[in-house]
């Protein structure tokens, strides 16, 4: 998978995951990819302040990224 094809299939899966967020009044944004296998993502609105946004962050956002990028170890919110 090139480096073009990695993030057209993460932003897929945050688009996926983006209306659930959005529901709640927060959102996501890519920052980067790191050496192929590190997404930073930015939990923006409601998600700022949210107790669970950690398990939110791991078991949504990080779980739909590995299945449409495999290759994916991890997923870190970078703070604002």
């Amino acid at each position: 998978m090139t480096a073009e094809e990695l993030r057209t299939n993460v932003e897929k899966a945050l688009e996926e995951i983006r209306p659930f967020l959005q529901s709640d009044g927060g959102d996501i944004s890519l920052v980067s990819i790191d050496n192929e296998n590190s997404v930073k993502v930015k939990l923006e609105g409601a998600c700022v302040g949210c107790s669970v946004n950690q398990m939110t962050l791991k078991s949504g956002v990080e779980m739909t990224i590995k299945k449409y990028a495999p290759q994916i170890e991890e997923v870190v919110n970078i703070a604002e």
